[in-house]
């Protein structure tokens, strides 16, 4: 598995973007007003990923000792984590940026589209909806390429390859 990109995120959004801008122009006036529930959602997502993400950084290079309840080995490192669990971890963060480009474009599609008719009541709402969606979904996008960045191992300085005689 590779690391996601924020390129391709980006791009991804992009090409979101301009498909929801295209069926909107035809499909708009038959849609829903646009639901607030998704950026609260959407944050407290990202608020767990960022959280989970410096919890894991910390417990791969073995600083958090109080993670596993003051279980140390003889050594005084954590015990390692399982490695599938921290495949699983990531993969729940490449799906996760991947999960929030998408919404963020759709998002973006609102904002481009809504923004020429601030003037009536709902288009105006819908617009300010889509613009909270769009700012929880870059959170969460950031939120989980530092979760995928965390879930790799940290690389040794030189000359640190053997453990101590201690």
């Amino acid at each position: 598995m590779t690391a996601t990109r924020a390129r391709g995120l980006a791009a991804l959004g992009v090409v979101c973007a301009a498909a929801a801008w295209l069926l909107l122009r035809r499909l708009y006036t038959a849609l829903p007003p646009l639901p607030w529930t998704v950026a609260p959602a959407m944050l407290l997502l990202a608020i767990v990923e960022g959280r989970t993400g410096h919890i894991l950084r910390a417990r791969i290079s073995g600083r958090d000792k109080a993670a596993q309840g003051g279980s140390t080995q003889a050594w005084g490192r954590v015990r390692p984590l399982d490695p599938i669990a921290v495949t699983r971890i990531a993969a729940l963060a490449k799906a996760s940026a991947y999960a929030a480009a998408v919404i963020g474009g759709l998002a973006a599609g609102f904002v481009v589209y809504l923004a020429g008719s601030l003037d009536e009541t709902i288009p105006r709402d819908d617009t300010f909806t889509a613009l909270e969606i769009l700012v929880g979904a870059v959170i969460l996008a950031a939120a989980a390429l530092y979760l995928e960045q965390s879930c790799r191992v940290p690389r040794k300085p030189a000359g640190h390859d053997a453990p101590s005689g201690d």
